[in-house]
């Protein structure tokens, strides 16, 4: 008897291919991995995070009152989610001819579009850090003096502890090529603190003052080949999640094929623009001729 779309078999072959989509933008959103995430709580519709400013500790005098009054300086950033989703409708002729193959097919391509959907929207904030003032300029190469420079500046500004540089690949490469010898073969491992599994094709293995350097190939380049990646704390940008990748499928009579329906609900925001700067550089292709 051929298997059409409400059979058991053809219901467990489309969890696995939720499952392939969930493992696919989890290991494919580099960005994702290098902000503060947070979960709405079931019931409410807004976080609320609390920022504070810096206080002064003053010398004293054995016998004499303090007199100066420190404040808090409290602020607050309140955030909403909003839904995305695609979905794809697939024939009962086509599941009849290769059902295990359509659907892990279908994971891959929904994870690797949530995935780039999720990371664009992060990389879309780095422009806003530092009040949009960037570090680097248009045309201007990624050299180590540059980069280390920039680093130079981050510190000076006090934008964390936890600071960490994404680039465009091209940009990382004109660095790698001052800092490695091709061919080399040297392997350094992940920094403690990043995941190994979802980062692993991102690490760079590149630490300068500290600083660990990851490549982002989802930060565009204009039409003058120039590219703006970030160099900024964990705690300047955030995601904030109210409900992950889910899926729904849809009987369409008259259509003989089934509808699924993939959709989350989640936003990407920046907690403190003094936190991060941009990173504007060229990042033209390499010459293989030359």
């Amino acid at each position: 008897m051929a298997q059409i779309s409400t059979t058991g078999q053809l219901e467990n072959a489309s969890r696995e291919m939720i499952a392939t989509a969930r493992y696919t933008e989890e290991h494919n959103a580099p960005a994702v991995e290098l902000v503060e995430k947070f979960t709405l709580e079931r019931g409410s519709d807004t976080l609320v995070i609390p920022k504070v400013g810096q206080m002064t500790i003053s010398n004293l005098t054995e016998g004499q009152d303090m007199v100066d009054e420190e404040e808090i300086g409290m602020t607050t950033v309140s955030v909403t989610t909003g839904e995305v989703g695609a979905k794809i409708i697939v024939t009962d002729k086509l599941l009849r001819q290769n059902s295990q193959a359509i659907w892990n097919i279908i994971g891959r391509q929904m994870g690797d579009g949530m995935a780039r959907k999720k990371d664009e929207d992060i990389l879309s904030l780095f422009t806003s850090l530092n009040g949009g003032t960037t570090f680097g300029a248009a045309a201007a190469s990624f050299s180590s003096a540059n980069a280390t420079s920039a680093i130079g500046k981050a510190k000076t500004a006090k934008f964390g502890s936890d600071i960490r540089v994404v680039v465009h690949p091209n940009q990382m490469l004109n660095l790698n090529k001052e800092l490695s010898t091709i061919g080399s073969g040297t392997i350094r491992p992940i920094p403690t603190g990043f995941s190994a599994t979802r980062l692993e094709n991102f690490w760079t293995g590149i630490r300068l003052s500290g600083v660990p350097f990851f490549e982002d190939g989802n930060i565009t380049r204009d039409s003058s080949d120039d590219a703006i990646g970030a160099i900024f704390d964990k705690g300047a940008l955030g995601v904030l999640t109210s409900v992950a990748m889910k899926k729904e499928r849809q009987r369409d009579a008259s259509l003989r094929g089934t509808e699924l329906n993939v959709t989350a609900d989640y936003t990407a925001f920046e907690i403190d623009d003094s936190r991060g700067a941009p990173l504007t550089y060229d990042a033209a292709d390499p010459s293989t001729s030359a």
